[in-house]
């Protein structure tokens, strides 16, 4: 019996503590669905959140605990929305506030200042600002930011976009009333070396839309989260995905997920710690091919290839595998991007 409870004591002692930051754009029974939960939806993710006991905390706070070299908390989440959309102020925010829940609101300045149509104002963001909102980047315009303008060279690619990421900061600032940790979230979900590189020379932590979970090895530069809308709206879908987490990447090859040469890369995997990891149960899923099982090249490496080119634009390989000691996955996603082979850019649908 004493042994039984070392071993339990043990497991729980290595088990993963995670946050799950949660991304949503719209909450709305008529914006577009792919991109939408409705306001019902988003009430069942909030209370779930609250039944289990799910401890919400602002985002800035989940990344300094990650810059220290903490672990977040058990059951740790963010409430994040891209974009800035009216239906946040007017579905969300009162949901939100019953429940009490802090959350994080990633704004293009360009569709606000214009008033494009179903934009918040400046005006509601200040207000949402003094009730307690954290304001971040989302760039000035919600352009590709890895992509480059015809004939351009990569040092005006970068002087452009730190441009653009600098006003749009001092803009946020303004609205806030003060400077903060300043954090960015990749339109589209888009990143590259080249990118990320910046984000460090400013002194940004950045997220991306590829899944997973945050913790205590998070790259800085291409924090996951997971989406919500659509198919991926569901109580079902978030529930698997709240459960999450990270898997403990220590380093990744090939590192830069903008790809221009190999389409069908081979990504290796090194890990910090398996002890809690089902390893014979990792499966990676990639573009059109499903779950494949990857290549223990030792007892904390894997690599995975796809045996199909990996299509224009953006696609993921997602890696998952059980937890030894307690409910959930672990999870890793690893964004990639590319261009036609022409150079050309696919159309956004």
């Amino acid at each position: 019996m004493l042994k039984v409870v070392a071993l339990l004591f043990a497991l729980i002692g290595t088990a993963a503590q995670a946050a799950v930051v949660m991304q949503y754009h719209h909450v709305s029974e008529s914006s577009p669905r792919v991109t939408s939960v409705t306001p019902a939806e988003f009430r069942s993710h909030m209370q779930f959140l609250a039944d289990n006991q799910f401890k919400v905390m602002p985002l800035r706070d989940l990344v300094a605990m990650v810059q220290r070299g903490e672990e977040p908390p058990l059951r740790a989440v963010a409430i994040t929305f891209d974009d800035g959309y009216q239906n946040i102020a007017d579905e969300a925010v009162p949901i939100l506030k019953e429940f009490g829940f802090p959350y994080t609101l990633f704004v293009s300045i360009d569709p606000m200042l214009k008033g494009h149509k179903g934009m918040m104002t400046e005006a509601t963001l200040k207000r949402l600002a003094r009730d307690g909102a954290e304001i971040a980047n989302h760039s000035f315009a919600h352009d590709h930011l890895i992509r480059k303008l015809p004939g351009e060279t990569d040092a005006d690619w970068k002087a452009r976009i730190r441009s653009d990421l600098l006003a749009t900061e001092k803009t946020l600032e303004q609205i806030r009333g003060k400077a903060v940790q300043p954090m960015l979230a990749y339109p589209f979900g888009e990143y590259n070396g080249a990118l990320q590189q910046l984000i460090k020379e400013l002194g940004m932590v950045a997220f991306g839309q590829q899944s997973g979970a945050m913790g205590r090895y998070s790259d800085l530069t291409a924090i996951p989260r997971f989406p919500f809308g659509g198919a991926y709206g569901t109580l079902e879908s978030v529930k698997e995905k709240l459960w999450s987490l990270p898997l403990p990447v220590k380093a990744l090859s090939p590192a830069d997920p903008h790809l221009t040469k190999d389409f069908g890369p081979l990504l290796s995997v090194t890990l910090a710690d398996v002890s809690d990891i089902q390893t014979s149960a990792l499966r990676c899923f990639l573009p059109n091919e499903g779950a494949v099982t990857p290549t223990w090249v030792s007892a904390t490496e894997f690599s995975v290839r796809a045996s199909k080119e990996l299509p224009a634009g953006r696609s993921r390989y997602n890696c998952t595998a059980p937890s030894k000691s307690q409910k959930g996955y672990y999870w890793f996603s690893q964004a990639w991007v590319r261009a036609n082979k022409d150079g050309s850019w696919p159309k956004e649908p």
